[in-house]
């Protein structure tokens, strides 16, 4: 399915206009994405600050799953979920969870969320969505070598379990993906059983999407990005970013230590993008899916991510254990985390991998983190169209991890000027405002 771009060219654009550049760029937002972008700019010639309040990868990019999820090339939005919505909302397990005293904050974004349900709006944010994801995995082979951290990324692929009975249901996916040319195999069980043994009895067929892939360790796949950061000259504050102010020469950066000047800005802050943008002008319906994982240890570790297709959770080795990560809870920023959340993804692991031992250390095995979604399912990358020197990266739903280094690639043009390799229009901000 991977779109293969005349990478070449591309870069000697980046690297010709490199040689005039001599601009201070802050980059705010420590995440993957961030620091993604860090490392992108700083080839190109910009002297980059990353900026963060809590540090180097302490937000989602620390825990999520893990899944480079190339095959998601499905907005959220699509009609097929409303049939779904009373029976997740209605299971205590299920995936998708509101929080009572959020529900009618939360209202407008999902009528919007409804509203990009519509036939043509849908195929508009699929494709879209589609050509970040085509060169994802490209992006991310180029951004590990060059960091030296290509132990921390595997291409083994990913399962999608199926623990009922039907074949109507697994034909029906599997086409689903195939007619969008998702390289994709329909397994039996025992196929499953010589590819990937140990998974439970129940399951009966599987897709097995072979171009995928995982990192054993998201935090350390970041900090090893931050090194390399780090190595090519970038430098990082940790400071909590308080206001911004903006000429059409310099951007100033209000902080909880002092005020910062820099040409230019690209704002990487993900859930927290929301009232940043609002300071510039910009109305973005952001809202927050809070996701939770749990930790366990397993005798055998699968190979690859698992993901349950009735149960819409997800399992992933990892180089301290095995996580289960997933739910959707709608709570919004401040609320403290609901643990119980995470304590049920337990119990939804030993139907899909039963050979789960519950030994991991009470304080590390749970944790909650924002992701930054929107109604069409589509991200925020570009130039800010009130400013010239104000771009944004960020608003990337469950697809963060995947999308960080083809994103990092594509705003690294924008801000040089450079027509990039993926239009970027349907992922303006303008598009809201």
């Amino acid at each position: 399915m991977y779109i293969v771009y005349n990478v070449k060219h591309y870069f000697n654009l980046m690297e010709n206009t490199s040689h005039s550049v001599n601009q201070n760029v802050a980059v705010i937002g420590a995440g993957v994405i961030g620091i993604a972008t860090a490392i992108q700019l700083q080839q190109c010639g910009y002297q980059v600050t990353l900026l963060d309040k809590q540090g180097i990868s302490e937000g989602c990019s620390k825990g999520n799953a893990g899944h480079f999820a190339t095959e998601q090339v499905f907005p959220l939005a699509q009609a097929s979920l409303l049939p779904q919505l009373p029976k997740m909302l209605l299971d205590p397990k299920g995936a998708l969870r509101i929080s009572p005293s959020y529900l009618f904050k939360a209202l407008p974004w999902f009528m919007r969320f409804l509203a990009n349900m519509r036939p043509r709006i849908f195929k508009q944010n699929k494709e879209a969505l589609k050509k970040l994801n085509c060169a994802a995995i490209n992006a991310w082979q180029r951004l590990t070598q060059a960091s030296s951290s290509e132990g921390l990324f595997h291409l083994n692929g990913s399962l999608l379990t199926f623990e009922s009975n039907s074949q109507k249901n697994a034909l029906a996916t599997l086409e689903h993906y195939k007619n969008e040319g998702v390289n994709v195999t329909l397994l039996e069980r025992n196929e499953l059983d010589e590819l990937q043994p140990g998974l439970h009895q129940n399951i009966t067929h599987a897709l097995y999407f072979t171009d995928v892939g995982h990192t054993c360790s998201p935090y350390q796949l970041n900090l090893a990005l931050f090194e390399h950061a780090k190595s090519l000259g970038v430098s990082f504050k940790q400071a909590e970013v308080t206001s911004l102010f903006t000429t059409d020469s310099a951007v100033t950066i209000n902080t909880n230590h002092d005020d910062l000047v820099f040409d230019a800005l690209v704002m990487c802050t993900g859930a927290h993008s929301k009232s940043l943008c609002k300071q510039l002008g910009y109305n973005v319906p952001l809202d927050t899916e809070r996701g939770y994982h749990y930790m366990v240890g397993s005798e055998n570790m699968p190979t690859m991510p698992v993901v349950s297709f009735e149960k819409k959770f997800i399992l992933t080795p990892m180089q301290e254990g095995l996580r289960l990560a997933g739910t959707v809870e709608f709570a919004g920023l401040s609320k403290a985390p609901t643990y119980r959340r995470a304590d049920m993804l337990k119990q939804l692991g030993e139907s899909i991998w039963p050979n789960l031992v519950d030994d991991y250390p009470e304080q590390d095995k749970k944790w909650m983190g924002f992701r930054p979604t929107l109604p069409d399912s589509l991200p925020v990358i570009g130039r800010a169209p009130k400013h010239n020197n104000v771009f944004f990266n960020f608003g990337h739903q469950h697809l963060g991890l995947t999308l960080a280094a083809i994103c990092a690639e594509l705003i690294a043009c924008d801000v040089q000027g450079v027509k990039p390799l993926i239009d970027l229009t349907p992922y303006s901000i303008a598009r809201f405002n």
